[in-house]
């Protein structure tokens, strides 16, 4: 069964809901020996002097983890905002502002307060369709436009970027990238913008089943993929590439590529303090795992996260590849707490009403009812289950001031608060 699930029907949502019910006892923490993941970034292919500027990470901190909150004290309570129409992602305007992207095609502005919807700024609800694993699938916001990420009505991705006007809502439109999808699952659709200032891309394996058009490890294809792109919107191309990027000069891959081996990063986000990059990458058939590429190490410039050749830190098809970068942390498809079908990503918790969480990344899986967070304490990964309910868990995304923020299918948004 595909694994972003929640293109199942009716009545496998409901058995999936059934299943995972939010009367199970809260986990206690628990800590695992897994290693955190320290990947060297990729050496960069010579280039010209007259191509793009080079986009290497600035000089880390001398500690790129520091001391935060104390997990194992946390405790949070879910208070509902508002009920909209199938929530898939949010960002935070240049403006202050607020942007629900809805799978229907359409993005909201919300007041993260009181929880009212506001103007409708984008309507594309005629250019897609949530037919599959289809639809608006992702937004992120800079300092100058809004980038969305959606399926088209054949199913292919389209990356647009609207051109914010003087009251800092989006405006003109234009194209970035375009992606044929062979299949109706694995889109990816998370995008984000870089501690450099780029444009990330999350792409999926390309759908089916154990990858079958071979993209995880095949350079040559955008699909199974990060990319990292410097939009141009409006000009003759309509973005440039960094020109530390794997494969800049295009001899060995597509030089968009930041990095390869993904499944499905369905969401990966950003450490605002460490610029550390997580990724929720859904599994296949028993594994789901969460990624962690260290913004001391170029936050995973040229890293292989192993997929079809692995599932987790586990042989799938063949043997580890090169530059390949095990998750920091994964859980199964059965048995005790966490486990669950399809990983749902994902904050690093900044904000300031909950201390303790401070550091912490905090998660779900959208077969289970309940919020999860991890955090590295002493080069160990500490797991503890914070709460919930939250049917279909899609997402977990931050307001304006830094707190949490629950997506579900169902259609309701949540706060992570203290009870």
């Amino acid at each position: 069964m595909s694994a972003r699930r929640f293109a199942a029907t009716a009545t496998l949502l409901v058995l999936a809901a059934g299943a995972c019910a939010s009367d199970e006892p809260v986990a206690e923490p628990s800590s695992t020996t897994v290693p955190v993941a320290a990947n060297d970034a990729a050496a960069a292919p010579e280039v010209d002097d007259d191509d793009p500027p080079d986009a290497t990470p600035p000089e880390p901190s001398a500690d790129p983890r520091p001391t935060n909150g104390d997990l194992t004290r946390v405790e949070v309570t879910l208070r509902p905002l508002t009920v909209l129409p199938s929530p898939i992602d949010t960002t935070v305007a240049p403006n202050g502002e607020l942007w629900v992207a809805l799978r229907d095609g359409r993005i909201v502005v919300l007041d993260p307060v009181t929880g009212e919807e506001g103007a409708t700024i984008v309507d594309i609800s005629t250019e897609t369709t949530v037919d599959g694993e289809r639809g608006l699938l992702g937004i992120a916001a800079s300092a100058s436009h809004l980038f969305v990420d959606y399926t088209d009505l054949d199913g292919n991705t389209n990356v647009d970027a609207f051109t914010l006007d003087d009251r800092g809502r989006p405006g003109d439109r234009h194209r970035l990238l375009f992606v044929e999808q062979p299949f109706a699952n694995h889109n990816g659709g998370g995008l984000a913008i870089g501690p450099d200032g780029l444009l990330y891309i999350g792409l999926g394996d390309g759908g089916a089943a154990d990858d079958p058009l071979g993209a995880g490890q095949d350079a040559t294809q955008l699909l199974g993929s990060i990319l990292r792109i410097d939009p141009t919107p409006g000009a003759e191309e309509a973005y440039r590439i960094p020109a530390d990027n794997p494969f800049a000069d295009g001899a060995d891959g597509r030089p968009e590529i930041f990095l390869t081996g993904a499944r499905n990063p369905w969401r990966f986000t950003f450490d605002p303090v460490t610029d550390d990059l997580w990724v929720a990458d859904v599994g296949q058939n028993e594994w789901e795992e969460i990624d962690l590429l260290l913004g001391a190490n170029g936050w995973g410039l040229g890293a292989n996260l192993g997929w079809n050749l692995r599932e987790g830190t586990r042989r799938f098809t063949g043997d580890r590849p090169e530059g390949n970068v095990d998750p920091v942390f994964e859980y199964p498809h059965g048995g005790d707490i966490p486990s669950g079908c399809s990983i749902s990503g994902g904050r690093v918790y900044r904000g300031a009403a909950l201390p303790d969480l401070i550091g912490a990344y905090v998660f779900g899986d959208f077969c289970r009812s309940t919020v999860w967070a991890i955090a590295i304490v002493d080069d160990e990964v500490v797991f503890r289950e914070l709460g919930g309910p939250v049917d279909q868990l899609v997402g977990i995304t931050t307001d304006p001031d830094g707190e949490l923020l629950t997506l579900s299918l169902t259609g309701e948004i949540s706060r992570i608060v203290a009870p």
